[in-house]
């Protein structure tokens, strides 16, 4: 029997490419997710693989999977700030509670576990191009801190699970990702430029549009992702790109791309925002011999057609998700 792999957030944008990563490298995958922002449609073409099975399941309540488990990558969880700005409680029950419950899953199954963090624990950062030694400047009670806090608890407790009880851990932070299968209203910059470009609407600019962001196309990640794993390594890692550009930039190399007219409508600056984002990737390079290969240009082009495609065929809704029935815990 192939090795089993379970991966949480498995209907999500990265939990979704990390279920095609691991079919294709010849393991059975569990896919767990309660599907509040995840979809069916992600991982709809794997139920008919005799090596994926899918439980719709919320991790922050007990969990168990009968037989052998030799990886868990645990990716669920809201992962923009429009969602995590409408379910914080849940954003900060699965980066704590529901990490707890899968290292002690790992620890039961004697599984290697990778969780995944974020640049968000960086915060503002004061320190530029982030280095994995930075602290961080983070705001603990201000709106975004439900997220930051649920991740740098997550680091803290996987890091403690590994010191204590010896579980195999590996810690992933992850820097702003990109590509098919993101929601086009999740908040996230490039799928709001995209459908704003596709509707023929202004883009909607946060500032003067000059805070930076360095972005990394999906198989990029998902790769760097996979070779963490299969590292040595349990300190945390960046992973990203780092070529890092301006929003307003952005704005106007998918406008280039969609043949639309650079038109922007100025908004106030979301408290908390950072000023600028860069990964220092170094550790990465010479731990995992890893660099990310697809340029902007050709992830953008990968991006803007999915979501063409997908409006076109009536297949995304651009209408905001209903967490009401989610913030009664």
């Amino acid at each position: 029997m192939e090795d089993r792999v379970l991966i949480t957030g498995a209907a999500g944008f990265i939990g979704s490419h990390l279920c095609d990563k691991f079919i294709e490298k010849g393991y059975r995958v569990v896919g767990v997710d309660n599907l509040i922002t995840g979809s069916l449609k992600n991982i709809q073409h794997l139920f008919k693989l005799p090596n994926f099975e899918f439980y719709h399941h919320d991790i922050t309540s007990f969990i168990h999977i009968k037989g052998p488990i030799k990886y868990i990558l645990h990716f669920a969880s809201p992962a923009s700030p429009i969602d995590y700005l409408k379910i914080p409680i849940q954003t900060l029950k699965v980066g704590s509670i529901g990490t707890y419950n899968l290292l002690g899953l790992a620890k039961e199954k004697g599984a290697r576990i990778l969780v995944a963090s974020t640049s968000e624990i960086y915060g503002d950062p004061l320190v530029h191009p982030q280095t994995e030694e930075y602290h961080g400047n983070v705001d603990t009670l201000g709106p975004r801190g439900v997220y930051d806090e649920a991740k740098r608890f997550m680091e803290s407790i996987t890091m403690a699970y590994h010191r204590f009880h010896n579980v195999d851990t590996r810690i992933v932070r992850i820097f702003n990702t990109y590509g098919p299968r993101m929601r086009i209203n999740d908040g996230r910059v490039i799928p709001a430029f995209i459908a704003q470009a596709l509707k023929k609407e202004k883009f909607s600019l946060y500032g003067d549009g000059m805070q930076t962001r360095s972005f990394c196309y999906i198989d990029d990640q998902v790769e760097g992702i996979y070779k963490l794993l299969m590292s040595d390594y349990i300190y945390p890692v960046n992973m990203g790109n780092p070529e890092e550009i301006t929003i307003r930039q952005l704005a106007e190399e998918i406008a280039f791309l969609a043949q639309h007219k650079c038109e922007v409508v100025t908004k106030p600056m979301p408290k908390g925002d950072p000023s600028r984002r860069k990964p220092d990737i170094l550790k990465a390079t010479e731990l995992l011999h890893w660099f990310p290969l697809t340029t902007r240009a050709e992830g953008l082009k990968k991006t803007y057609d999915y979501f063409k495609k997908q409006l076109e065929e009536e297949l995304i809704t651009t209408e905001p998700r209903d967490f009401s029935s989610y913030n009664k815990f």
